[in-house]
């Protein structure tokens, strides 16, 4: 068993866990005393949201967790969109880190590939920034055009 943990949340705040969602109505703190899959409200992701394709790959991992009766589903449409971005990235950080998410969503352990997903937004948006300043070259990153099928 892991360490615990204590999560500390503001009033009206939420928290996804394990597929429910608790909402509180004055600053609480909660301790889990075992393993959960949780997720803060502060890092969920709208749909709208889901603009890039790691923000997108992070909305369907997103799912996963807050979503675990559709698992399965959810898990197909996840190695398509990983494989998809494995197919367009050529930037080595990134595809060494879609490979250890992949790792650590075949483990089971959603929530830390969500934190690495999210660590790898700064890279991709370097990427896509690049790409939109000289739209007529193509980047050795990442192609776009393939990446949204175009």
């Amino acid at each position: 068993m892991k360490k615990t943990l204590k999560i500390s949340l503001k009033p009206n705040e939420k928290i996804y866990v394990n597929g429910a969602v608790i909402k509180v109505d004055r600053k609480v703190s909660l301790e889990f005393l075992n393993d959960v899959q949780f997720l803060l409200q502060q890092h969920v992701l709208q749909p709208e949201e889901a603009s890039t394709p790691l923000r997108q790959l992070y909305f369907v991992v997103q799912v996963m967790l807050m979503s675990p009766d559709n698992a399965e589903k959810t898990r197909q449409l996840f190695k398509s969109t990983l494989g998809n971005l494995l197919s367009v990235f050529r930037n080595e950080r990134i595809l060494a880190g879609l490979k250890h998410i992949d790792t650590l969503v075949g483990e089971g352990d959603v929530y830390e590939a969500l934190k690495a997903i999210r660590a790898l937004y700064p890279l991709e948006e370097e990427i896509l920034s690049g790409q939109r300043q000289s739209p007529e070259t193509n980047s050795p990153e990442f192609s776009f055009a393939r990446a949204v099928g175009e």
